[in-house]
């Protein structure tokens, strides 16, 4: 926004007053300049038209600044009320601010104050709404690159059960937070089985050695690819799985865990005595 494009509301009962802030806006070179002298009408045409200063007399019959202010803060959108207050009394000045007036102009006019007070005014008008077009815009991007990457999560995750049987996520003290997969359920295969927090009872049929080879592996933070290891089942017959993982860091390069895929490589066969 240019300056001198902003729009600007005048509202003073007084038509002097008027005739006077117009004409000198407009030899200044302001292009939206409008006014009107009945107060009761201000909160319908900021709503019409958000204006971006509104030079507001504070004396007027029937419904004062105050009131104005007030009726307009009701109906705020943005949080910021651009207001400016007209007033003879320097006690009011001090209320004015207190009601959300960003600032003020005494009368009589002082012309170079009006036009300094104004200015500054819109250059922290034109701020606010950069500011806020950004948050807008930074918003959206936000909203936009979610969307995004949960769009390429549910592929990722799609891709790694059509290339895998299970994939699956440990935090970074080594506890399982996610796997997914029926062929867990199918194999029957424990999701602590190979977490630190494993007892006796879940490994004893796993390859101790294995285990402890992909459990180091781990936690040097390492990532490996097709690391197969075995188990001894039950009912005598052994299974071999490939599993490849990598660990993940968050964006202060902290290490938060590992995620990664696993398939069973070879069909079960039963253990034959030497």
């Amino acid at each position: 926004m240019d300056i001198l494009n902003a729009s600007i509301l005048i509202v003073d009962d007084q038509e002097t007053n008027v005739q006077l802030l117009e004409q000198f806006l407009n030899e200044a070179g302001f292009t939206r300049v409008s006014s009107t002298m009945k107060p009761q009408e201000v909160g319908v045409l900021h709503r019409k038209h958000p204006f971006d200063l509104i030079l507001l007399d504070l004396q007027m019959p029937d419904m004062d600044g105050f009131q104005v202010m007030s009726e307009l803060q009701c109906n705020d959108t943005d949080g910021y009320l651009p207001v400016i207050v007209l007033t003879a009394q320097p006690n009011h000045k001090l209320r004015a601010l207190q009601a959300g007036a960003k600032d003020f102009i005494s009368k009589p006019f002082d012309l170079v104050e009006v036009k300094t007070r104004i200015h500054n005014m819109l250059e922290v008008r034109l701020l606010y709404k950069k500011l806020e077009n950004y948050n807008r815009e930074l918003e959206q991007t936000v909203l936009e690159r979610t969307a995004e990457l949960r769009e390429s999560e549910a592929r990722f995750r799609s891709l790694t059960e059509l290339a895998s049987d299970w994939y699956w996520e440990q935090d970074e003290l080594g506890h399982f937070s996610k796997v997914s997969g029926p062929v867990l359920e199918m194999l029957g295969v424990q999701n602590t089985a190979l977490s630190k927090d494993a007892t006796p009872e879940q490994t004893a049929t796993w390859n101790e050695k294995e285990r402890e080879q992909l459990r180091s592996t781990i936690e040097a933070r390492q990532p490996f690819i097709d690391f197969v290891f075995s188990r001894n089942n039950a009912d005598g017959t052994v299974q071999q799985f490939r599993v490849s993982g990598e660990p993940m860091f968050n964006q202060n390069a902290r290490f938060v865990g590992y995620r990664g895929i696993g398939v069973e490589c070879t069909p079960a066969k039963k253990l034959t005595a030497n």
